[in-house]
């Protein structure tokens, strides 16, 4: 990878995000699931880098996140922070992993820091999660918050499909976003809310606000890795943008590959290694010829 923009040589921290949105300086979060992965956001000089638990479909196969466990994303995770240098790193913990108590919150989230080396977790927005917010916070591990569509509740939200989109909606996502500011949230993200509501909403809290599809007034943006680079063809919501072609770029070369194996343009001589002059013939008499 190339080195590192100049601006990003100094490891990025909560403070420095603070300072982002005071100067109206747009944040740039991503996600990643692995070492190069981590690798490729770092050499991009992205401010965070979140381990979400998209991965369950991004990266495992399957269906929903809900499916993905705290072993698998502790996994993922390890293998993004060692790829990492500067970016602050944000572990997604899953669903089931912190609702039940304030305990088992601070357990998942303790395992997130000490053996993924997290700098931060986030939790969706659901019945307890401010209370878990602020566990969490006061155990010593900062909390990143997540209102308007989450994921891990798509069932009770009828479906992947925004939120907000009324007055008294909006007052909602409002309502729930400085709740998790007041539990101690270091920065909140903002999924499918309608544009309007984010730029009425963003002015009312003093921490960070990172949107995906939630319009250009948040503080900052996010996308997932593989949407971005149009790695998968699946289903892609209307706010994402695709950057580059990987997916196809990717068949394109196993394809070509297959093809010069099957042909035998490959492997050619200038792949390959040769012994030392008359070792083959050596060889042969050894061999029996």
């Amino acid at each position: 990878m190339s080195a590192q923009p100049a601006d990003q040589a100094q490891k990025i921290t909560f403070e420095t995000l603070a300072r982002k949105k005071a100067a109206h300086e747009p944040l740039v979060m991503v996600t990643a699931y692995d070492h190069p992965g981590a690798r490729a956001a770092e050499a991009a000089g992205v401010d965070a880098v979140l381990v979400g638990d998209s991965a369950a479909m991004t990266v495992l196969g399957y269906a929903s996140t809900v499916s993905v466990t705290v072993d698998e994303l502790l996994m993922l995770t390890a293998a993004v922070r060692r790829g990492l240098t500067t970016p602050l790193l944000v572990g997604d913990l899953p669903f089931g992993s912190y609702e039940a108590s304030d305990e088992q919150a601070v357990r998942t989230a303790q395992r997130f820091v000490k053996e993924a080396g997290c700098d931060a977790v986030k939790i969706e927005r659901g019945g307890t999660s401010v209370d878990r917010a602020r566990a969490i916070v006061a155990a010593g591990i900062p909390v990143m918050g997540h209102v308007g569509l989450t994921p891990q509740s798509v069932g009770a939200l009828g479906g992947y499909r925004a939120q907000g989109r009324t007055a008294e909606a909006a007052r909602r996502v409002a309502d729930d976003a400085l709740a998790l500011q007041d539990a101690g949230c270091f920065a909140v993200v903002f999924e499918a809310i309608p544009s309007e509501a984010t730029a009425a909403i963003v002015p009312r809290l003093t921490v960070p606000v990172i949107g995906i599809g939630a319009g250009p007034a948040a503080d900052g943006q996010v996308l997932v890795f593989h949407d971005l680079l149009g790695i998968h063809d699946g289903h892609q919501a209307r706010f994402v943008k695709r950057y580059a072609e990987i997916g196809q770029a990717t068949i394109a070369g196993i394809r070509a590959y297959a093809d010069e194996v099957r042909s035998g343009a490959y492997p050619a001589t200038a792949h390959g290694y040769g012994m030392a002059a008359g070792e083959a013939d050596k060889l042969r008499d050894v061999l029996g010829r």
